[in-house]
């Protein structure tokens, strides 16, 4: 579910969920190039659609199958090597370019490079790669990535994945880039023995028995990120609904595990409450065309697009504790919330480079607050988001290292969200706020982006300077602190503990009395005002503050 280095409240007990992106690395090596950059071997051509073909065995923890690449040709070739990534130890076993088979491809590591030579088309390559091994196994998915073989409560086989992170590289090959989505979406067809249902991403298009196998083929027609093309494999079966939508009737279809089917049928009505809460807030759920799904998973959850991965045992909270230690968490299931809620940040809005990840958990994050907002109030929210203070590590900056597949602090999550709570309640205009959140998903509906586009959109929106804003809150470490001190009948300010130009005025609490704090020391000209140990700072921005004596 994206729940990196989530510092879970109760016992102040903190998780790194994803082993495999180090926060702390320090040195980084040609491997981690290859996965970060768009480099020679990427930047030339563009997938248009992924059809990939999967075939596990249980037994053996093995799986085989096909990849088949539809690409373009968009600039002129660097080199003859065309880079595909697959993780060591599942291995690339025969190439077609166009029909023609290949067969000078090598290994580096998590990498082969295939040398297609210059005879490509400038549209519609087919790139088939067969493939096969035993996948990394999760040992403790979704906080380490890979391949889950699992078994359910009546020890039947239960399979899925989880690779967020790690990469979809980690079992079948793919430009495991976050910067080139498949325009066209992908189709993925799941080989299971015939007492098992294979559920992917969208649509199901085809189902076939044959030999006592079943292959399910879904398919998705949006942009979808390479970790969130998933199979679900397990004693499955489905129930619908609908839910009526700003863009019309939305489908939507649950698949749980056949003895909780009377559970889920009560616990997954939030569904329909999160879709109006998040329409409301971010504009239109942004893959009607291809349905609403959640899915139980062997896991605790994912965001896999229009199929979130869902294990949070079919009550409310996560796990059933708040995380906010406020006892709002408690109304709602964490899972649905959270990761419905990356429909529209990670789905539809996604980062290039995964040192931009809190594009994705910052706004989602403040999604739970939004959700608490719409059915709860608006001071039952700031309580909430409030509340999360408690996880913030302030560790290392939450943007990490570009161009090394290098994630920044797990702090993106609830410092990014009280971030964002922080704008919110300086711009203090709610409604403008709503409008730039839609703003966002309309301005970069179905896109890639960089920290830098969205820093300007929400900076032009607003109409505030927020440079100093997003370097203090993404670049640092540094909490703002404003600083008080009584001068005879008066009371002064300054800010410490900021980077340069770090001005964000502040509202008093229950007031409409600001001031600006910078650097210099000032003095609050109200009358009003003559006690520094009177001045208390509206508690929705997320700064410290205290009197000098």
């Amino acid at each position: 579910m994206t729940m990196k280095k989530l510092v879970l409240l109760l016992g102040l007990i903190s998780i790194t969920t994803n082993a495999q992106v180090l926060n702390n690395k320090q040195e980084f090596t040609r491997q981690d190039s290859l996965r970060g950059t768009n480099n020679e071997f990427r930047n030339w051509w563009d997938v248009k659609k992924y059809k990939v073909s999967v075939e596990p065995d249980y037994q053996s923890k093995s799986i085989k199958g096909k990849t088949t690449i539809i690409f373009d040709k968009t600039a002129p070739q660097q080199s003859d090597l065309l880079q595909i990534d697959l993780q060591d130890p599942m291995m690339v076993s025969a190439v077609k370019l166009n029909g023609k088979k290949i067969s000078d491809f090598k290994r580096d590591g998590n990498v082969y490079f295939i040398n297609v030579g210059k005879n490509i088309k400038n549209t519609s390559n087919q790139l088939e790669l067969e493939y096969n091994g035993n996948p990394r196994v999760a040992v403790r998915a979704p906080w380490d990535g890979g391949w889950i073989f699992a078994k359910d409560e009546k020890g039947r086989d239960w399979m899925s994945v989880a690779v967020q992170g790690l990469g979809a590289s980690a079992w079948f090959p793919n430009k495991d880039y976050l910067g080139d989505e498949p325009d066209n979406g992908m189709e993925l067809e799941i080989i299971t023995p015939k007492d098992l249902v294979g559920v992917g991403n969208g649509r199901l298009v085809s189902k076939k028995e044959k030999n006592g196998k079943t292959t399910s083929t879904w398919k998705v027609v949006n942009p979808i990120n390479n970790y969130n093309i998933i199979p679900y494999i397990g004693h499955y079966v489905n129930f619908k609904d609908t839910f009526e939508g700003e863009k019309g009737k939305l489908d939507l279809d649950y698949y749980v595990l056949d003895y909780n089917i009377d559970k889920a049928k009560s616990q997954f009505e939030q569904a329909k409450l999160m879709l109006k809460s998040f329409e409301y807030w971010f504009g239109p759920y942004a893959f009607y065309e291809d349905s609403f799904k959640i899915v139980e998973a062997p896991h605790l959850g994912m965001e896999h697009q229009s199929g979130i991965a869902y294990g949070n045992k079919f009550e409310n909270g996560y796990l059933g504790r708040d995380l906010s230690g406020s006892g709002w968490g408690l109304k709602w299931d964490f899972i649905i919330v959270h990761e419905a809620g990356h429909e529209w940040f990670g789905n539809n809005i996604t980062e290039k480079d995964v040192a931009d990840m809190w594009i994705h958990e910052a706004f989602t994050a403040y999604s739970e607050t939004l959700f608490t907002e719409t059915y709860y109030g608006k001071d039952a929210a700031s309580e909430y988001v409030r509340g999360t203070r408690k996880a913030i590590q302030n560790d290392i900056p939450i943007i990490g290292v570009y161009g090394v597949n290098q994630e920044g602090s797990g702090d993106m999550y609830y410092k990014g969200a009280n971030m964002i709570h922080t704008l919110r309640t300086w711009m203090n205009n709610d409604e403008k706020f709503r409008q730039m959140l839609r703003g966002l998903n309309k301005e970069f509906y179905h896109q890639t982006v960089t920290t830098e586009q969205i820093e300007n959109y929400i900076e032009k929106f607003s109409g505030l300077n927020l440079n100093a804003f997003f370097n203090q809150y993404l670049r640092t470490v540094k909490v703002p602190t404003l600083e008080l001190k009584q001068n005879g009948n008066k009371v002064e300010y300054r800010y410490t503990n900021v980077v340069d130009g770090f001005t964000m005025a502040l509202r008093l609490k229950d007031s409409d009395i600001t001031i600006n704090p910078t650097t210099n020391w000032q003095t609050i000209n109200n009358s009003t005002i003559t006690k520094a140990i009177d001045v208390t700072i509206n508690p929705n921005y997320y700064i410290n503050s205290h009197i000098i004596y």
